[in-house]
């Protein structure tokens, strides 16, 4: 029996925001949770994102997001991965996201949003349920 490839998972935190605990948890906890997990670090551009999705050949693209631009940066980072031929990859957004935000986000192209105190399980079941609906991993 082969074994399964595992699901790629990009972890990174665009624009100015510096705070990373959050993302240092989800990305632990979905490495956790089977998955291969690469983390950029704090302050990437929507380009650099793009680039190192691309680079790491993932499957799914997670904005850790704070700073209120949520929307914008996810915008960019969307139309990034469109430019390199990669608008497949699934993209998810999470931490502090006021709700009124959350469907203006779906509509641009954002597969889920996940928002403070969400399950790290509940996160990567969502992942695996995309993944697998979409034929990837």
């Amino acid at each position: 029996m082969s074994e399964e490839r595992k699901i790629r998972v990009l972890v990174a935190k665009p624009g100015l925001d510096g705070h990373e605990r959050g993302a240092r948890v989800v990305a632990y906890g979905l490495r956790d949770e089977g998955f291969e997990v690469v983390y950029t670090g704090l302050r990437q551009t929507p380009d650099q994102i793009a680039v190192a999705a691309l680079q790491e050949d993932v499957d799914v693209v997670g904005l850790s997001i704070l700073s209120g631009a949520h929307v914008s940066l996810s915008r960019k980072v969307i139309e990034r991965l469109k430019d390199q031929g990669a608008d497949d990859i699934l993209l998810v957004v999470g931490g502090v996201i006021p709700e009124k935000d959350i469907p203006t986000l779906k509509e641009i192209g954002v597969g889920a949003v996940f928002t403070s105190g969400t399950s790290i399980p509940m996160i990567a079941e969502y992942i695996r349920s995309e993944i697998r609906s979409d034929g990837g991993g």
